[in-house]
């Protein structure tokens, strides 16, 4: 049991890990302060063979940040709008998102 505990908790920390690095790629302002660091635990985390037992979870939180930003731009589908179209931004936070889950409980059975 406390196996299992220990995985939920990296696929958890992954999806933060996940989160910070698409919010690095996307963000003009906060992108290298953002991605820098992340990158840096990413690869300290792939490191350990425990951790990367999770690392499934690094898609859950890109897809979350997707998903976030579809949001945010929800009314982008109106012909008046200046913001983005968020059908693309919730296409792909959703594709990442299930995948992440499908990916992680494949790699478990």
């Amino acid at each position: 049991m406390d196996g299992r505990v220990s995985e939920y908790r990296w696929f958890a920390a992954w999806i933060v890990v996940g989160c910070a690095l698409a919010f690095g790629v996307i963000s003009f302002a906060l992108g290298p302060l953002v991605f820098i660091p992340a990158a840096v635990i990413a690869v300290l985390m792939l490191r350990s063979a425990r951790a990367r037992r999770g690392a499934d979870g690094g898609l859950v939180g890109i897809g979350l940040l997707l998903l976030f930003v579809a949001y945010v731009n929800r009314a982008g589908t109106e012909p008046a709008s200046s913001d983005l179209n968020p059908l693309p931004w919730l296409a792909l936070g959703l594709a990442f998102v299930v995948g992440g889950f499908v990916a992680y409980r494949l790699r478990r059975s």
